[in-house]
């Protein structure tokens, strides 16, 4: 597709402009506007040609996302739609993936896992609940970072965008240790921040069966 940006979808600038700021700085999009509505979605649209991804607010002032979803599907079938909602209600990524959507993510997940759903997105692949649990990297980059057993671990997990008192819940270590296991990650990689390492990474996954 000829143009390379996103249109974020919500009826809160703000929340809107957080998320096109990231996209722009984390997610190799050249540009990312915003729209409060669905008149303004299109105007955006007419003026600039179809995005290349659409990240969307399941809950608009007037109703749910789920008509615009449909329309722009069926108009622009090569756009990428991630859907994101502060609403935790488990029926809503299966209606959001029912009406042709992409993607889900809760707003309240971490920025690397948005990150994530991007990437897969751009990759043509799905990412709802049932679909993003694993992420494996390619063993052929873990050995040129020369990472330890527990540090791919610790990894593994970042890529999935746990927080570092999951992390340590499920490797049964403290907070400090994996923040310094982290630490040591990033200096490897050569990166500043967790969600550099989901950049630098994310197009090195091993597939998925």
């Amino acid at each position: 597709m000829g143009q390379n940006y996103a249109l974020v979808i919500d009826d809160h600038p703000l929340v809107a402009s957080g998320i096109a700021s990231f996209l722009n700085t984390h997610c190799h999009f050249r540009q990312a506007y915003v729209a409060t509505d669905e008149e303004s979605c299109y105007r955006h649209i007419r003026d600039n040609g179809p995005p290349e991804l659409v990240v969307i607010d399941f809950w608009l002032s007037s109703c749910t996302a789920l008509k615009l979803l449909k329309e722009i599907k069926q108009r622009y079938a090569k756009v990428r739609l991630l859907v994101v909602s502060g609403d935790e209600n488990n029926d809503i990524w299966q209606k959001v993936q029912n009406a042709g959507g992409h993607g889900f993510v809760l707003k309240n997940e971490s920025p690397e896992l948005f990150s994530q759903a991007v990437f897969a997105l751009m990759d043509n692949r799905l990412w709802f609940p049932a679909s993003n649990k694993e992420i494996k990297i390619k063993n052929s980059v873990l050995q040129k970072f020369n990472l330890t057993p527990r540090q791919e671990e610790v990894l593994h997990m970042m890529m999935r965008g746990l927080p570092n008192k999951r992390i340590a819940s499920q490797l049964a270590i403290s907070e400090p240790t994996v923040k310094e296991h982290i630490s040591n990650i990033l200096k490897k990689l050569g990166v500043n921040s967790r969600v550099e390492v989901i950049t630098l990474l994310h197009g090195n996954r091993e597939p998925l069966p």
